[in-house]
């Protein structure tokens, strides 16, 4: 896709008079394209436009809300090759960590399009008391009109998919922010969606930096956002002004803690690929690893070997032949230099890579050893190719270094012994914890992922709940049978209401002497 057709694809409006934001391939430097900065007016216009189109989204239905969206998948398969490539330009991905997008765009969609009637299906409840005998209740689930979905650079595709389709499939609307570093994969579906499958206009891509970012916030009715702990609390608070609600995703410190019965050969293997894929710029990537005593040297040389034979560089289209790619922004890099060289004048040691490339935004695969908690690698959020590895003496210390952290986002535990899984599982700070894998907990669409501490508010995913946190709950009250006039309404006569009063005192309460009105005794 050259740099012309990918800024009509993002640009909602006419682009004259509008500043362009220039993004350049982090392997190469290469001029990838330009898109406009559409700011909060463009923000307005696509909110508008969106509202519009809302009710008519709604009312066809899960069902036939899923067509339009197996329709998208489709398409998603047939442009595979493209999205990945448009992908990898503006990352820096190798393609093969940019090719997992694509598997988790496709299970997303297959997910919630095949258990969106089932999410959304209007609730009975049964009725409870005296006022309740005649009622009949029900529960609706109505969506938000309109979502904002403001996503980072790391999974250009992935990212948007994560939340965007269960909020689609809802009923809502979606206002789209991807990061104005990686804007043209999800640029490149959007347009897909409304042009290639004439699905109807019921998603906006919106180019923008930090105002146009603040404008969705300003715009829609709940907002979803995944990013820095940093940029999470402006969100947060802005939403809280305007009374609406937020979902966040946040930043993690992500714990592995390696015990001395441990599959030393699978749990190294799931070390180098956990801290390494995407080069570390997954907020649920391993960040820091504890290994108790007895296993530490043989863990650490395996993991070492493994790290030192990754492939770096960004492969040809297709190829698979390299595994780590580019940093995709200068500043992280320069975050992950600088947490390395803070340990190396704390005293840890590199046993393999430690450095940045000459060209490029590459930086080497790294393990560190001899780290504490006194250097940054094990206390702030990397997001790079680092694995620092600390020895501890038992799993009491390594759950309490696990746990001295600001951040609870996911966590792995390694042991063959089930029940000391599970124990130490109780005892981690983490919103998920993957028992001997890395990861994996993120891309089961059953089960929560949910952020502790300051690693997020509210979750995603989690069968039903994934869905309806787009929804709003909407109580239906309606009459089993028909009544000229309820026992409760005016006008007040004495004999039927002492009555009524009566079967409140003898139905609510629990003795004999209160139900009965007597007088208690003096």
């Amino acid at each position: 896709m050259t740099a012309e057709t990918t800024e009509q694809a993002v640009s909602t409006g006419p682009s004259e008079g509008r500043s362009r934001i220039e993004v350049r391939c982090p392997a190469d430097g290469r001029l990838v394209g330009r898109v406009p900065d559409l700011g909060a007016a463009g923000v307005a216009s696509a909110a508008k436009q969106l509202r519009e189109a809302q009710p008519e989204w709604e009312a066809i239905g899960p069902t036939g809300r899923a067509k339009h969206m197996r329709n998208f998948l489709d398409w998603i398969l047939d442009n595979e090759a493209n999205l990945i490539g448009i992908m990898q330009e503006e990352t820096g991905k190798s393609w093969g960590d940019a090719s997992l997008e694509i598997a988790m765009a496709v299970d997303l969609i297959n997910y919630y399009s095949g258990h969106a009637a089932e999410f959304l299906a209007d609730r009975k409840v049964r009725s409870w008391g005296a006022a309740g005998m005649t009622k009949r209740l029900r529960v609706f689930a109505r969506p938000y009109q309109l979502v904002g979905m403001i996503t980072p650079w790391n999974g250009p595709l992935g990212g948007p998919m994560l939340d965007g389709v269960a909020a689609l499939m809802a009923g809502a609307t979606v206002l789209f922010k991807p990061s104005e570093v990686t804007p043209f994969t999800w640029a490149e579906a959007s347009r897909g969606w409304l042009e290639d499958i004439g699905a109807p206009p019921v998603l906006a891509n919106i180019t923008g930096g930090a105002e146009a970012g603040a404008a969705v916030v300003d715009e829609v009715d709940m907002v979803m956002f995944t990013g820095s702990t940093r940029t999470g609390r402006k969100i947060a608070a802005r939403a809280g002004e305007r009374l609406i609600p937020c979902s966040l995703e946040l930043g993690g410190k992500d714990p592995m803690i390696v015990l001395a019965d441990a599959d030393i050969d699978r749990a190294s293997s799931a070390a180098a690929w956990g801290g390494m894929w995407n080069s570390g710029q997954i907020c649920i990537s391993v960040e820091r690893v504890y290994v108790e005593a007895p296993v530490y040297d043989e863990f650490v040389s395996k993991v070492t070997e493994k790290v030192a034979n990754l492939r770096q560089g960004m492969d040809p289209d297709g190829s698979f032949a390299t595994d780590v790619g580019a940093m995709c922004t200068p500043a992280q890099i320069d975050i992950v230099k600088s947490h390395v060289d803070d340990a190396l004048a704390k005293g840890a040691r590199v046993l393999t890579g430690g450095k940045r490339a000459e060209t490029g935004q590459f930086f080497e695969p790294t393990v560190l050893v001899d780290v504490d908690h006194s250097m940054l690698c094990m206390r702030d959020e990397t997001f790079g190719p680092t694995l620092p590895i600390m020895k501890v003496g038992d799993e009491r210390e390594a759950v309490q270094l696990a746990n001295d952290t600001p951040y609870g986002l996911s966590a792995s535990v390694w042991t063959s012994d089930r029940r000391r899984a599970d124990r130490i599982s109780r005892q981690v700070e983490a919103g998920a914890v993957n028992q001997n894998n890395v990861m994996m907990s993120t891309f089961q669409m059953t089960i929560p992922m949910s952020g502790w501490k300051q690693s997020g508010v509210g979750s995603r995913s989690g069968g039903a709940p994934g869905m309806l946190k787009f929804c709003r709950q909407q109580s239906v009250v309606s009459e089993r049978i028909k009544l000229k006039s309820e026992a409760h309404w005016y006008p007040y006569v004495p004999k039927k209401s002492r009555f009524q009063a009566k079967m409140v005192r003898f139905l609510g309460a629990h003795d004999w002497r209160r139900r009965l009105g007597r007088a208690p005794k003096r």
